[in-house]
């Protein structure tokens, strides 16, 4: 009969446990855009994309240079520090909740005088050692380690996070700086061009063949230069700085490499990679967000608002805790005895909450609305990374189109320039003809260097923005 009882009662506690759930697993659940990337640059399908975001910072980035300071910032930079000791502090956390299915051990010594009327002191001592253990009948332990290690996960993901940011910031300022350099080159060069032939109208006005205005429109152009050439400098310094800051070490100058000019863009394979189609073709899965740390972290959360709310469910149910206590003593109730004895106390205790000021149904509402809200929130992040993606392409895109024609339109307004020029020693051409072509050719020759530089940001930016840069 006996035996009956105890059968009848653990299939009751069974069929509770069933319909309650609380020891369900996470599902991810939560349906993301299937179009995520959108539908105007998706066409040409290929499996590039997956390789693309897939690449390690060091197959992507193949300037030794700049994988020099990528490594720097990695080592040193505070951001990044913070991040691995939150997953330590996560890791910490968890190993708590993990210890939470053992029993305390305790010592607790106590000693005792006492004395009644004025008699002889008695003294009495326990040795007793204390053992405590929750039974996680209820899953409310369970449910807790594994919301643990979904917080572990999101420290773990936020870290790498941190780190393809970092990526992405030294890159962009590095490549900055070669797009800084090459202005330099650029107005270093038309600084001697233009200083030759302000020598050159000034020569013709002595001789009577130009006028003074003349050469006061071609000086001014020429110390124009002059301030450009000083701005580009003053840059140059800001952006080695930031790097600096970036890797932690104080201001100073950052070795990196030479950009090829615009003729041999072609033929560098980091610049190369920048306009190149095989990297604009990523296909339509919205599987390739799930490189992203971001878009982890949103599931990770959802999951750690699910195990909360599996847990703020169990707390409605009995808490059962195992007590033992045994060791050694000279106090046997009313008398004392030497030497002392052994003793053993063995305690269970369940406890069902009754009534605890509504706080319980307020734990779990809170605890579900939180969920509702991260699971909006996580297809927000879908949508906006997709967005991202879908940017960084039509970024890429444009700056690829636009390449050709600044080449083309470089290499027209030179010859341009040339023939000006020629005129104008020849006495078939104003001085305002000049000065326009050489303003036209400097123009377009800067213009040239920036697009080089959008489209090595925009193809950092679809890296990035596909979950690149994370390892």
């Amino acid at each position: 009969m006996k035996r009956l009882s105890n059968i009848t009662i653990a299939a009751a506690v069974s069929l509770m446990l069933t319909g309650c759930g609380l020891y369900d697993k996470y599902e991810q659940k939560v349906n993301a855009p299937a179009d995520a990337f959108g539908t105007a640059l998706i066409s040409e399908a290929s499996t590039e994309g997956e390789s693309l975001a897939q690449m390690s910072w060091r197959e992507f980035f193949t300037d030794s240079k700049l994988q020099a300071l990528i490594e720097q910032v990695l080592a040193n930079n505070t951001d990044l520090n913070s991040a691995r000791i939150a997953v330590e502090k996560s890791e910490a956390s968890l190993k708590t909740a993990k210890l939470a299915y053992l029993p305390s051990l305790y010592f607790a010594p106590q000693g005792t005088l006492a004395s009644f009327d004025k008699s002889a002191f008695s003294k009495t001592y326990t040795l007793p050692l204390q053992l405590s253990m929750d039974v996680d009948v209820f899953g409310s332990i369970t449910n807790k380690k594994r919301a643990s290690q979904a917080v572990l996960l999101q420290a773990q993901l936020y870290e790498q996070a941190v780190r393809s940011n970092l990526v992405s910031a030294v890159a962009q300022q590095y490549f900055y700086l070669l797009l800084l350099d090459r202005q330099m080159d650029i107005l270093t060069q038309t600084d001697s061009l233009w200083n030759a032939s302000l020598e050159t109208q000034k020569a013709l006005y002595e001789n009577g063949q130009a006028y003074s205005t003349a050469v006061n429109q071609m000086e001014s152009s020429y110390l124009s230069v002059k301030t450009q050439i000083v701005d580009t400098r003053r840059s140059i310094q800001s952006t080695e700085n930031a790097i600096c800051k970036l890797i932690g070490i104080t201001p100073q100058h950052i070795e990196r490499s030479h950009w090829a000019p615009a003729a041999d863009y072609h033929t560098a394979s980091e610049n190369q990679r920048m306009f190149d189609n095989r990297f604009l073709r990523i296909g339509v899965p919205a599987q390739m967000l799930e490189q992203r740390p971001d878009i982890r972290m949103a599931n990770a959360a959802m999951e750690e608002a699910f195990y909360n709310t599996q847990a703020a469910r169990a707390a409605f149910f009995p808490s059962i805790t195992l007590t033992a206590q045994g060791g050694w003593t000279n106090s046997a109730g009313s008398m004392v005895i030497d030497p002392a004895k052994t003793f053993l106390n063995l305690v269970g205790s369940l406890t069902q909450p009754i009534f605890a000021q509504g706080k319980l149904k307020a734990n779990l509402k809170i605890n579900q609305l939180t969920e509702e809200n991260l699971k909006k929130k996580y297809v927000q992040t879908v949508i906006d990374a997709g967005n991202e993606v879908n940017e960084a392409m039509a970024d890429c895109q444009a700056a690829r189109d636009k390449h050709e024609y600044y080449h083309r339109q470089v290499e027209v307004l030179h010859e341009a320039y040339l023939g000006t020029h020629e005129l104008m020693d020849n006495g078939k051409a104003r001085y305002l003809e000049v000065l326009t072509a050489q303003e036209n050719l400097l123009s377009s020759q800067l213009s040239e260097a920036s697009n080089m530089y959008k489209g090595a940001q925009a193809i950092i930016a679809l890296y990035i923005a596909l979950g690149g840069g994370t390892k």
